[in-house]
């Protein structure tokens, strides 16, 4: 038996637009994302209902997730297939979609509101507020950076903060600094240019060149931070992958009073020379350190373009698929009499 159907009333014409999309295209991707379910719909009500072989649990989920876009709807969210793909993960991971895309981290200069766009999104900005030093690891197109700065200044802009620090190591990834022209911080601006460009997109060029001429934001590289303390400052780490042990260590002992610390980094992206990563193992090291967060956003967290996210996931495949044959046990000894010794010492 199917069960009795359970039904969403859409509260107007405009809402079940946007809730079906054009030609149903949004109804087909909910109903081939949940194949168990049956969807009807007659007017501006959608009928929720098993099939075969379905579930209660299924149904109600699925009621859920209709409410929910419903909610970002009147919320003035406009939905398209990549926006409802991100909610429909959100809701298998049990995230309440509404509390993620609603969530306000910041207004730009240009009028445009920041918001987290996934659950590891949100859970990441949650840790930046939460903590006084948040790692936030995972691919390329996660928003670890964006997100980051955009905290900063808002963070700055309330007055929690007395300046930003953005910073990161000119690891070379075969170019070399001696051959770049200018003087050292004329050679180290590549390197920087990311983070100017997070900067330049929430604050306009204009704005962020004003804060750093005022010293209100500060760019430099990793190896600029030695022998400081930084107090009320709100400080970000990007590319922490590419920092050696003694750096990792060096940056985490310069924060002060006042001051808030955010560590970005990408682990497949080590470019540092002999692979020694201050990133590599922290975790470990670091557990039980109050007010210190480690967010690992995962492929699903991509907001570029839905290729990178397909590419983080081919990429994810190989390496546990290496990581597994490499752990598999070999079974290449060959037989020996029981009586006789053997010297075929097992191999880590």
């Amino acid at each position: 038996m199917a069960g009795t159907p359970v039904k969403i009333f859409v509260p107007g014409n405009h809402l079940m637009a946007g809730l079906l999309g054009q030609r149903d295209e949004l109804l087909r991707m909910i109903e081939h994302a949940f194949p168990d379910v049956r969807i009807a719909v007659r007017g501006n009500e959608v009928s929720i209902e098993a099939a075969d072989g379905g579930s209660v649990g299924s149904v109600d989920r699925v009621a859920t997730l209709f409410q929910e876009l419903i909610i970002l709807l009147e919320a003035g969210q406009g939905l398209d297939p990549v926006q409802l793909t991100r909610t429909i993960d959100m809701m298998r991971d049990d995230v309440r979609p509404s509390e993620v895309l609603t969530s306000e981290l910041l207004r730009s200069s240009r009028g445009r509101t920041v918001r987290p766009k996934t659950g590891g999104q949100k859970a990441y900005a949650d840790a930046i507020t939460r903590n006084l030093v948040t790692f936030g690891i995972g691919p390329a197109g996660t928003g670890k950076s964006y997100l980051a700065v955009a905290l900063a200044v808002q963070a700055l802009q309330a007055r929690q903060v007395s300046r930003i620090i953005l910073t990161r190591p000119a690891v070379e990834a075969g170019e070399r600094l001696g051959f770049l022209p200018g003087d050292m911080l004329a050679k180290v601006d590549p390197y920087l240019r990311p983070l100017y460009d997070a900067l330049h997109d929430l604050l306009e060029a204009e704005g962020a060149q004003r804060l750093i001429e005022k010293g209100d934001v500060e760019v430099a590289p990793l190896a600029f931070m030695r022998g400081r303390t930084l107090n009320n400052s709100f400080i970000i780490l990007d590319e922490a992958q590419n920092t050696s042990p003694e750096q990792m260590k060096m940056f985490l002992t310069r924060i002060g009073f006042g001051s808030k610390a955010v560590i970005t980094g990408d682990m497949t992206q080590v470019d540092i020379p002999g692979g020694r990563s201050g990133l590599v193992g922290l975790e470990a090291i670091l557990s039980g350190v109050p007010d210190l967060a480690f967010v690992h956003l995962k492929a699903q967290d991509v907001v570029r373009h839905k290729i990178v996210a397909d590419i983080v996931t081919a990429y994810d495949r190989v390496d546990a698929s290496v990581s597994a044959n490499n752990s598999a046990p070999t079974n290449n000894s060959a037989p020996t009499n029981n009586s006789a010794p053997t010297n075929g010492a097992a191999r880590e």
